[in-house]
């Protein structure tokens, strides 16, 4: 009769070689899992991004990556508009709740944000992106984010209550031409159907110490980011033009101008034609079109806000970055640089670029003519005969310095709580303290 002990010793022999074999298929789903953008398991991607003019073009954008790549998910919280970013990134870093994409401006937000930057240069974006548009975010063989887009601002006007006002935009040049195109245009207010000229909205700092100052700051440090980032002190030199445009909106506008917000302007009182003009740039086309696509599409337009020295030309360029953070998961940084890359370098990508977010594109091998919206095409016509203020001046201020300080004091302005000469001292002497 055959022994059983044979038997006994090859079922021992394949129950280990059954043990070892799991242990090593364990050992490699481990490894998987910190490479996963290239064994195809699955990764997150935390977006924490500031335009909310674009968020569900944006979220649509990225559904449709997701369908393409069903390996990845990717969660997209938006913050801006009434909302400070900056502020709220800070704290999102603070909390613990790092994003692995977000967005920086200049300098001031590369050294706040300097650890958690990875090198994206090895990017197909980067390879595409137009001259010049690195320069900020360049630190020797470095890139450490990759352009939005580019974005100019201005006055954006209705243009058939100009024409029936008897006001030739083209003819508005000096700011004595603008005061007088206001005039005219106040004094025939009820006839137009127009509740005021302008709507100021003085409740968002980010357009008082943002933007509305970098047209008077920019100048001073030859318009240049870098320039502006290691000055000790701001002089202000176009302190007295600066008042004037301001004081000229507040008179104007519908008030009061401290509630108004940044949906207050562009939806209830421009896009339902209840004032004529407001000081945004080309990324309010997506909110004007979905309150009134003909209005959009046909009846409005910008023009420069005349800044002496500079007459005739809009401020234009890069506002933000994307950045990858570097302290995420390897496979969550790859997996974050692919998904740039698809959005600005791939035909699919770049069609959602141009009709969708109807952005004016920071890289090459677009077709300009495909610039979905009239504000897009007017700063593209602007920046292509080099006509712009170039330079977003005011990323290089001191941490929160445009909003939490020059744009807060500007507020107490308005609000009658100081004059002019003390907002403007009390900004500068805090620049000069945050620089020392």
């Amino acid at each position: 009769m055959m022994s059983n002990k044979p038997l006994v010793g090859l079922m021992f022999v394949l129950f280990v070689a059954l043990i070892a074999l799991v242990g090593c298929s364990s050992s490699n789903d481990e490894g998987s899992k910190n490479n996963a953008s290239q064994s195809g398991d699955k990764v997150t991607i935390d977006i924490f991004q500031f335009k909310v003019e674009v968020k569900d073009q944006f979220e649509t954008l990225v559904k449709q990556y997701e369908d393409e790549n069903p390996n990845v998910t990717i969660n997209v919280k938006t913050v801006g508009g009434g909302n400070d970013y900056g502020a709220s990134l800070k704290a999102a870093f603070a909390a613990g709740e790092e994003p692995d994409i977000f967005n920086i401006g200049g300098p001031s937000d590369i050294a706040e944000y300097r650890d958690n930057l990875a090198d994206v240069s090895d990017t197909k974006s980067v390879e595409a992106a137009l001259d010049g548009v690195l320069t900020t975010v360049q630190e020797g063989d470095e890139i450490l984010g990759l352009p939005f887009n580019q974005e100019g601002y201005g006055l954006i006007y209705n243009k058939r209550v100009l024409d029936e006002a008897g006001v030739n935009p083209d003819e508005i040049i000096t700011f004595n031409d603008l005061e007088k195109a206001v005039e005219s245009i106040d004094d025939q207010k009820e006839s137009l159907g127009i509740e005021a000229v302008f709507a100021l909205p003085g409740k968002e700092a980010w357009v008082l110490g943002d933007h509305i100052a970098n047209m008077f700051i920019a100048p001073e440090f030859n318009n240049n980011i870098n320039e502006a980032f290691v000055a000790e002190t701001i002089p202000f030199e176009k302190s007295h033009e600066f008042k004037r445009y301001i004081d000229l909106q507040n008179e104007y506008s519908v008030q009061p101008v401290l509630s108004l917000d940044y949906s207050q302007q562009v939806e209830q009182l421009f896009s339902l034609e209840n004032v004529a003009m407001i000081q945004q740039g080309n990324w309010v086309y997506n909110s004007v079109y979905d309150m009134d696509p003909e209005l959009a599409e046909n009846n409005i337009d910008i023009m420069p806000v005349p800044v002496e020295g500079f007459e005739g030309k809009v401020p234009a360029g890069v506002p933000m970055y994307w950045a990858v953070n570097s302290q995420s998961d390897d496979a969550v940084v790859q997996a974050s640089k692919d998904f740039l890359d698809w959005m600005y370098t791939s035909e699919d990508g770049k069609t959602a670029v141009l009709e969708e977010l109807k952005f004016i594109p920071a890289y090459k091998n677009y077709d300009a003519s495909k610039i979905a919206d009239p504000l897009s095409k007017t700063i593209y016509e602007y920046a292509e005969k080099g006509n712009t203020i170039e330079g977003w001046v005011y990323s290089a201020a001191p941490t929160g310095w445009t909003q939490e300080v020059l744009g807060a004091n500007i507020q107490k302005y308005l609000g009658d709580v100081i004059s002019w000469e003390d907002a403007i001292s009390n900004s500068r002497e805090k620049w000069e303290e945050e620089r020392k």
